[in-house]
């Protein structure tokens, strides 16, 4: 890693709201490439999921959803639980951010695209009896739909709209189905 990637690093996590944000935004547009240095900041990225500043942890989540595709050994594949658990996380905001990034991990390659599916299905047939629901579903089938529009997987779309299908309130039903259209 160059030290203008280590720098944006550094600033992601310090200095004033403007320069975080702006230094997010650098690693993002980086990341959404491949690069060769994703080891390189891998481990802290992991410890990241658990720190304190749940900016820091909805950060991190990100940042390897988005090194995934620079993952040539495929650890996210042993390291996907502890990426997952950020979307469970006691700050919502910081839950949906990670969720919303999670396709990413999905577009490294079929293993890891079967992974996401799995678990994305298992939390939309199983996550009813938390809060915000509605909202975590509709990220979910946001996230299958990127899938989709990347592989052009027909199993995805079949699979959401079986998903879909499931919902017995008429209003969300119609509102994922939007989805699709």
């Amino acid at each position: 890693m160059d030290s203008k990637m280590e720098s944006e690093f550094e600033k992601s996590k310090s200095g004033d709201k403007d320069e975080r944000y702006e230094a997010y935004q650098n690693i993002l547009n980086v990341t959404n490439q491949k690069v060769d240095w994703a080891y390189e900041i891998w481990d802290q990225l992991l410890e990241d999921l658990s720190h304190k500043d749940n900016h820091q942890r909805s950060r991190a989540a990100q940042y390897l959803a988005n090194l995934a595709k620079s993952d040539p050994e495929m650890r996210i594949i042993k390291d996907f639980p502890k990426l997952w658990e950020v979307t469970y996380d006691e700050k919502f905001v910081t839950a949906r951010h990670s969720l919303q990034s999670i396709w990413k991990v999905g577009i490294s390659g079929t293993p890891q695209k079967e992974m996401v599916m799995e678990y994305m299905v298992e939390r939309f047939k199983n996550g009813t009896d938390k809060k915000n629901f509605t909202l975590i579903r509709n990220d979910i089938l946001h996230n299958m739909k990127n899938l989709y529009n990347y592989f052009n997987d027909e199993t995805i779309k079949q699979t959401a709209l079986d998903l879909i299908d499931t919902v017995d309130d008429k209003k969300y039903r119609k509102k994922y189905m939007d989805i699709w259209k």
